[in-house]
């Protein structure tokens, strides 16, 4: 979430990939160039740090420029379902560690823009990750809880993993579902603690109080906070044997 999240990125990556003995490292970047959009020059930051690959959701077409680079970029892509000609690719697959790795984004359609039916493009695109590796990720950037938890159960069995985002607050449901797929609703936000959901406190309640539109503005003082979570997949089957959540916060 913004520069405040690219911060705590920087500090606490590193850390994790080493306790965790982390292969390969997916975050969602929709909100980190200015808490809206993603920015070249933001993503490869984020590259940089040691995030292998980029996922998205509605906001990643906040900034107009970005739209030439999600289309030549082979790590960055926005979710698929929506409309064929809409730049950028919805899927992609990475190779890691002698593993490949399919990652799939898909947007729900509860209190969100409009979009296909992600449970019928999921199944379809899930088929050809398939035919390509069993390692396979999936980031639900949905709203509703019952719906992503609804396309992780649809999904179970067939990916190694499915995790939310969109929401900004972590789930304290992570688990393994009965055929194997590891689920967590929303791996929550990386940035600003004292903030709501990532902007400044006194706009949002003015919004809510005040019906008053000014722009949000992402909180950049106070602590920080990152959240992942670290799931561990066997090679062979291609499904979880471990899912474990990660919160830290009073970063400084």
């Amino acid at each position: 979430m913004g520069s405040p999240g690219r911060e705590a990125l920087k500090r606490c990556l590193p850390l994790v990939r080493e306790q965790y003995h982390i292969d390969a490292c997916i975050a969602n970047g929709e909100n980190a160039a200015g808490g809206f959009g993603l920015t070249e020059e933001t993503a490869k930051e984020m590259f940089e740090t040691g995030v292998d690959f980029i996922t998205s959701g509605n906001h990643i077409w906040d900034k107009r420029d970005f739209r030439d680079y999600l289309e030549r970029s082979d790590r960055v892509i926005r979710p698929a379902n929506y409309p064929p000609d809409a730049p950028g690719n919805g899927y992609g697959i990475f190779d890691v560690e002698g593993a490949s790795i399919g990652v799939l984004n898909v947007m729900g359609r509860v209190f969100m823009p409009t979009v296909d039916d992600p449970f019928r493009i999921a199944d379809e695109i899930v088929d050809t990750l398939r035919d390509r590796t069993k390692i396979i990720v999936v980031d639900v950037h949905a709203e509703a809880t019952s719906e992503k938890m609804a396309i992780g159960r649809f999904l179970d069995g067939r990916v190694s993993v499915i995790y939310g985002t969109h929401t900004h607050v972590q789930t304290a449901d992570e688990q393994i579902f009965p055929k194997g797929s590891a689920y967590l609703t929303d791996v929550g936000m990386t940035g600003p603690w004292d903030s709501i959901i990532g902007m400044e406190t006194g706009i949002v309640i003015d919004r809510f109080t005040k019906t008053i539109s000014e722009r949000f503005n992402v909180a950049k003082h106070g602590p920080r906070q990152f959240c992942a979570a670290v799931v561990t997949v066997d090679r062979e089957t291609g499904l979880a044997r471990d899912v474990k959540r990660i919160f830290m916060r009073g970063i400084g």
